[in-house]
């Protein structure tokens, strides 16, 4: 596989002002060169250089294309190969035929969806933590997002990982000796060098576990479900949040009959907004649907935004959704402030405390400061960490980091149990290895396939 050349479009496919195809492999230079007519012999030319030309048929010596032509050599490029990336009109006919031509050649095949980036991975150019942030550099929903990989993009979460694995080696190292030369090594030393590696490396751990909260907040948002009788402003709400008038406002309840959903950032928290038809006993049997599956958004939503009309004193439906939802992370909004008011606040008081309640008018906007923070408050105690940010947001990553604690853990107990220190080796080797699957040091290869899979057909 690594033997072969591969090209892909590295762009989005549409129209554009310019699309980019990317060949990479060991005749990239040599067949892009038979197809490019430039001043230049690509050939001859010096990496990381950037030539204009023509893209042309050799059979028929048509010029098919006008381009810019991009060369790095290996090892100075993305995959560590010779890598030519054509820079060609953005139109949906001139990729075609660009691409149509570049796999009529023998050397090159399409590539598969991230095999780009696998290739860096296998020619070690970056880590397998490093390639994971490239796939979170692409999603990435809000600046806090993108800042947070681009730091794991730069390796430096593998540079802690490796930090980490280092202090283990010095470990084994160390429980070797004493299992080699048990007469120059003074068994109960040794003991106690192992207590305080693990509970250094488990510092360390906690260090990053500490953020992963927020980590996963960050890279995969909150998914947060709007909620509450028809016409009390639930799209209104929605509308306010977006900026934009993405849900049909208007004064007839059940108007929305499905749920709309839509990515918003809010103090660089990205929420994934569900907005949800009005939750109430109806006959209407599309409405009866939309109901249902505003029941099952609340079920798998991370945040609920209850809305009330506080013009209106509360009804049953709304007593009966507050009850069930007394156990969830929901905030209370009183809508519609800038109407006389007629709620009973003590009703809510019964449900929710005092700072799970916010007051505003999704119609004139007033008090949306103060949702924000209060969904601040009620995931990140107010604010994100600032300091470090050496966030681990990878589910993957957050497991294996819990299991390497949990070995490390055994280990300690064992040291202190007396357990036979060859014995003993086993829980730090394990918690060596599991801290090395995170950077793609001892990770299975059905792994590896499965996570460059997701990456998209050019990357």
């Amino acid at each position: 596989m690594l033997s072969d050349t591969i090209a892909a479009i590295s762009t989005a496919v549409g129209e554009s002002g310019i699309a980019v195809i990317r060949v990479s492999g060991p005749e990239a230079i040599g067949e892009v060169g038979r197809l490019f007519r430039s001043k230049t012999a690509l050939s001859e030319a010096e990496s990381h250089t950037v030539h204009y030309g023509f893209i042309v048929d050799p059979e028929t010596d048509e010029k098919l294309e006008e381009v810019l032509v991009s060369l790095f050599r290996a090892p100075r490029s993305f995959t560590t190969e010779d890598v030519v990336e054509i820079s060609t009109h953005g139109g949906i006919i001139s990729v075609k035929r660009v691409m149509d031509l570049l796999l009529l050649q023998r050397g090159i095949r399409l590539a598969e969806p991230g095999e780009f980036t696998k290739r860096a991975f296998l020619n070690g150019r970056i880590d397998l933590s490093q390639a994971e942030a490239v796939i979170d550099l692409i999603r990435s929903k809000s600046d806090r997002a993108f800042s947070v990989a681009l730091k794991q993009v730069e390796g430096d979460l593998s540079r802690r990982i490796n930090a980490m694995r280092h202090s283990l080696v010095e470990t084994l190292a160390h429980i070797e000796v004493n299992i080699d030369y048990p007469e120059h090594d003074v068994e109960s030393m040794t003991m106690e060098f192992i207590k305080d590696k693990c509970t250094e490396v488990t510092t360390q751990i906690d260090g990053l576990l500490k953020t992963a909260n927020q980590g996963k907040i960050l890279r995969e948002g909150i998914t947060t479900a709007i909620v509450g009788r028809p016409n009390v402003g639930k799209s209104s709400l929605m509308n306010a949040l977006a900026r934009e008038n993405k849900a049909i406002v208007t004064d007839i309840p059940g108007t929305t009959r499905d749920v709309i959903e839509e990515y918003v950032t809010i103090n660089n928290i990205p929420l994934k907004l569900l907005d949800t038809a009005g939750i109430r006993e109806t006959m209407d049997v599309v409405e009866q649907i939309g109901v249902e599956r505003s029941k099952a958004a609340v079920v798998e939503a991370d945040l609920i935004l209850l809305v009330l009309n506080s013009a209106e004193s509360l009804h049953e439906d709304e007593l009966k959704l507050m009850e069930q939802l007394t156990n969830r992370p929901t905030l209370v909004l009183l809508n519609k402030i800038d109407l006389p008011q007629q709620l009973d606040r003590a009703q809510i008081a019964h449900y929710f405390p005092e700072n799970a309640v916010v007051e505003l008018s999704a119609k004139t906007q007033e008090g949306l400061d103060h949702l924000e923070d209060a969904i601040s408050e009620l995931f990140f105690g107010g604010k994100l960490e600032s300091g470090d940010l050496t966030y681990v947001s990878n589910v993957r990553h957050i497991a294996l980091l819990k299991k390497a604690k949990q070995s490390l853990a055994d280990a300690y107990e064992a040291a202190d149990s007396g357990v036979p220190i060859d014995i003993l080796q086993i829980d730090v080797r394990l918690a060596w290895e599991q801290l090395g699957e995170v950077i793609g040091d001892s990770a299975p290869d059905a792994l590896i396939d499965q996570i460059f899979s997701q990456f998209c057909l050019g990357k």
